[in-house]
């Protein structure tokens, strides 16, 4: 039962719009039965007020769960990179799940296409009220955010996106930006005449993100007008021999590379080819506190560690949909994480 205040706001508002307490009750709810003249009054009055009703009160009494699904890849022996969004996401849950709010976690495989389309599928015959999810495959993310528009089915985006599809909200880093604080990095040690290594280490290397990184790590070349060539290799098997022998092909047909900036998660890779093949004169720089990056990191095979909070973006991406369908907050379109240098000499005091 609600409070006295509380009762006395609906009763402020609906002596101002001239309507029953009941009118306003469904209004606040979300039921059936008030005209959109009647409600866009009503809403007005509630905005003008700042009224905000005893979610908890309500939400109990109403015994009704709200079933979110997540739509994540899997910790995998390659990388534990979604680990810490998994975290995120289970602490949003505790904090929500006494509002008659669940999280359902579902899993795909980043080297299998099938496994998203799989899943996918299994959320759209679950009934679910939102989905909070990473776009990693471009294509079948496209074709299940068509099903969730055409269900009403409110979805956010984590870690990545893929503009123009209507998605509640974006949370994750400025891909643009984050490949340019990239480059600045890199240029520290680069001497006149380099050549500089992209490298996409993934087996959907046409992804959006990538692109994105890529594009502004080229142009803080081209705005500062640095002269040198960039190179870039897609290694679609990210097995660590695949690995090995497509960047010993590459290093042979490009002698001069002074440096490597690696798109993902997967910089251990690079690294670990680079320590076995003894070339400590080119520097390396790629993405996320992971423990494998972390290790070169301390041994100076990896310069730096650009990361982007994925432990929040999984919280915030949760609680996005919390706050769409139980508080009825209008969320931010955009929401940019920080974009986090990390060293050998500051990694110890860092978290995800």
């Amino acid at each position: 039962m609600e409070n006295d205040n509380t009762y006395f706001g609906v009763k402020e508002i609906a002596r101002r719009a001239n309507v029953s307490i009941a009118t306003v009750d469904r209004v606040i709810h979300n039921r059936t039965g008030v005209s959109e003249k009647t409600k866009k009054k009503i809403n007005d009055i509630i905005k003008e007020l700042d009224y905000q009703p005893n979610i908890l009160a309500s939400r109990l009494a109403s015994k009704k769960i709200i079933s979110l699904a997540v739509l994540i890849p899997s910790v995998s022996e390659e990388t534990d990179f979604w680990e810490a969004p998994l975290n995120g996401i289970t602490r949003a849950e505790d904090e929500i799940k006494k509002y008659g709010v669940q999280a359902v976690n579902f899993f795909f495989d980043l080297n299998n296409k099938e496994s998203f389309t799989k899943q996918a599928n299994l959320i759209l015959q679950g009934h679910f009220q939102g989905v909070l999810l990473s776009p990693s495959f471009v294509d079948e993310a496209q074709k299940f955010a068509e099903s969730c528009k055409r269900l009403k089915i409110p979805f956010t985006f984590i870690d990545s996106d893929i503009p123009d599809q209507d998605n509640l909200c974006y949370i994750g880093p400025h891909l643009s930006q984050s490949g340019y604080v990239g480059a600045k990095l890199l240029t520290y040690r680069l001497k006149e005449n380099h050549q500089v290594l992209v490298v996409n280490i993934s087996k959907e290397t046409d992804n959006y993100s990538y692109i994105q990184i890529e594009e502004g790590f080229r142009s803080y070349f081209k705005d500062h007008h640095i002269p040198g060539e960039i190179i870039r290799i897609n290694i679609k098997d990210t097995d660590s021999l695949s690995v090995t022998r497509d960047l010993t092909r590459v290093l042979h047909e490009h002698e001069n590379i002074e440096a490597i900036f690696v798109t993902n998660s997967r910089v251990f890779a690079v690294a670990a080819f680079l320590e076995k093949a003894k070339r400590t004169d080119i520097s390396l720089i790629g993405y996320d506190f992971l423990k494998e990056n972390i290790e070169y990191l301390n041994n100076e095979t990896i310069d730096f560690l650009i990361c982007h909070k994925p432990e929040e973006q999984g919280y915030r991406g949760l609680m996005s949909l919390y706050e769409t369908l139980v508080l009825g907050k209008r969320i931010e379109k955009v929401h940019f994480m920080p974009i986090d240098i990390i060293t050998k000499e500051n990694q110890a005091f860092y978290k995800n």
